[in-house]
């Protein structure tokens, strides 16, 4: 694609995302309960579809309010909301993949995803320490229940995609086990402390070895995401 292509792309791009959010919604703020214009934030797009997917600043501020252990500053610093804007850029680069696959909306996937929701939201009450306290941080920024099990639908698309595409072959050898085994175990040997044999550990350590090499793969396939033809990121407001 010419440099004249991708900025007409790009600017095209920002002028659809700029009239879909020409109707301004409205966010209500940390501590005071007052409101504040919500804007656009970024669009996203893969190329698949005419239309690209907004980030909102309310979007970047539900990401935060459901990290739990992390503290709710009013406003977000500006190195915060970008955390934010990275974790979404990426969670709809996969999202967009996630939709090309035909069985991405059956009627079973559908109730399959349904079901974990519901799981997903027990377990982020869990996080919070319950569900009231959920309830708080949700309302200190204006997030409702429907909006949340929404974000969560998002992640389980995600998670169940990543898993399609990576976990069936994160391939763990004998050879890799006994390296891990020989770094984290071996020093300690003659060291007058109980160290354990490779068969009390084995299983640990495979489940150590295939959550990295899944991890790296993500990585990779997102880098790769972020830069194939296609692709474009718009940030028309930065935070």
């Amino acid at each position: 694609m010419g440099s004249r292509q991708k900025k007409q792309n790009y600017f095209a791009n920002a002028l659809v995302a700029f009239l879909l959010l020409s109707a301004v919604c409205l966010l209500p703020s940390l501590a005071r309960g007052q409101t504040i214009p919500d804007k656009m934030v970024a669009s996203v797009t893969n190329g698949a579809r005419a239309t690209p997917d907004l980030i909102t600043y309310s979007d970047l501020v539900w990401q935060l309010a459901l990290e739990p252990g992390r503290q709710l500053s009013d406003p977000p610093s500006s190195a915060d909301l970008n955390h934010a804007l990275r974790l979404l850029e990426d969670q709809i680069l996969i999202l967009q993949e996630a939709r090309k696959l035909p069985s991405a909306d059956t009627p079973e996937a559908n109730a399959t995803r349904d079901k974990e929701v519901e799981i997903r939201r027990n377990e982020l009450a869990q996080a919070f320490g319950g569900a009231e306290r959920l309830r708080e941080r949700m309302t200190r920024v204006g997030l409702t229940s429907e909006q949340l099990d929404l974000i969560l639908r998002d992640r389980v698309t995600v998670d169940q995609y990543l898993d399609f595409r990576f976990r069936a072959f994160a391939i763990v050898t004998l050879k890799e086990v006994q390296d891990r085994y020989n770094q984290t175990h071996g020093r300690q040997r003659n060291s007058g402390r109980i160290v354990p044999t490779l068969e009390e550990v084995r299983s640990r350590i495979e489940r150590d070895l295939t959550e990295e090499k899944i991890e790296g793969e993500i990585d990779k396939f997102i880098d790769d995401l972020r830069e194939q033809a296609g692709t474009e990121i718009v940030v028309l407001s930065p935070v």
